[in-house]
């Protein structure tokens, strides 16, 4: 944000950078209002596409419109919709968890430790996650016994592993580069402070980090909401396998392109607001070296 001096006329022994400061009003960049515009113009328009296409698609024989099937069909999709959204939010805590972990180690002053994260993370950062998602459902079974109790492992718990592995891998690339990204004289002040290691991690730098990750990070769960579908191909009940069922149980082809559309618009509401929050979250937080 940009700033300037009051109006108040400088005293004799004042330093400039002391005087008061206020707020100069900033609107968006002209880029960003042009692209505002032109996302709103094309959520309109998939809306309008939406809605209207349906009302006027009719089969050749007559019967229910469309628009009504859409309506119909409207709860159990957003069940399968809120499904997704429950599986992208278990991924990004798993992939979360393990990614800052497995980050912090690839700074590790151990050279073995180092080497060994970095082979991990890299290895599942270059994975394609359809691949990932389909060793998760062959290799782990579907139930295991611990002390005489069997514990099941549905398709959408391994899904939930399947996704989770690649961002902790973009994880551990954030962590890494964000603690990276702190000047190292604040590591020399605290070990001169008496400072552990860990001490230092937990306290000084690792709070820092939040602020040069979450615009990363959220990014990263709108990418991975968006690839959440892919578990429908792996037998999970997700909103794309409902929509496949229900344009099954219906029998017509014009509902095809509007159901589908319909299914689109979801996911564009759902995730714009994030893509958004995460540019003026980058703004706020950007560091200037």
């Amino acid at each position: 944000m940009a700033w300037t001096h009051s109006q108040t006329p400088p005293v004799k022994g004042h330093l400039p950078v002391l005087l008061p400061l206020r707020s100069m009003p900033q609107g968006l960049p002209l880029q960003d209002r042009l692209f505002n515009v032109w996302t709103a113009s094309i959520l309109v328009l998939a809306l309008a596409a939406a809605l209207i296409t349906p009302a006027f698609a009719q089969d050749a024989t007559p019967g229910r419109s469309a628009l009504a099937i859409l309506l119909e069909w409207t709860p159990t999709l957003a069940k399968g919709f809120g499904f997704n959204v429950l599986i992208s939010i278990l991924s990004m805590a798993i992939g979360t968890v393990l990614g800052v972990g497995l980050g912090i180690l690839q700074v590790s002053p151990l050279r073995p430790v180092r080497q060994v994260a970095w082979v991990i993370t890299q290895f599942f950062r270059n994975s394609p996650w359809l691949v990932l998602l389909f060793y998760c459902i062959l290799l782990i079974p579907f139930q295991i016994e611990v002390f005489g109790t069997k514990i099941p492992f549905p398709g959408w718990v391994k899904a939930v592993i399947g996704l989770s592995l690649p961002v902790m891998a973009y994880m551990s690339e954030y962590m890494r580069g964000a603690i990276l990204s702190i000047p190292t004289g604040q590591w020399e002040s605290a070990e001169s402070l008496g400072f552990s290691r860990g001490q230092t991690l937990r306290e000084i730098i690792l709070p820092q980090t939040i602020k040069r990750v979450l615009p990363s990070w959220m990014n990263l769960y709108a990418v991975l909401t968006m690839a959440t579908p892919l578990v429908s191909i792996v037998g999970v009940n997700d909103v794309m396998a409902l929509t496949r069922a229900a344009l099954s149980a219906e029998g017509r082809v014009d509902l095809l392109i509007p159901m589908y559309l319909y299914i689109l618009c979801w996911f564009f509401l759902y995730c714009y607001p994030i893509s958004a929050l995460t540019r003026r979250l980058e703004r706020k937080y950007s560091v200037k070296l």
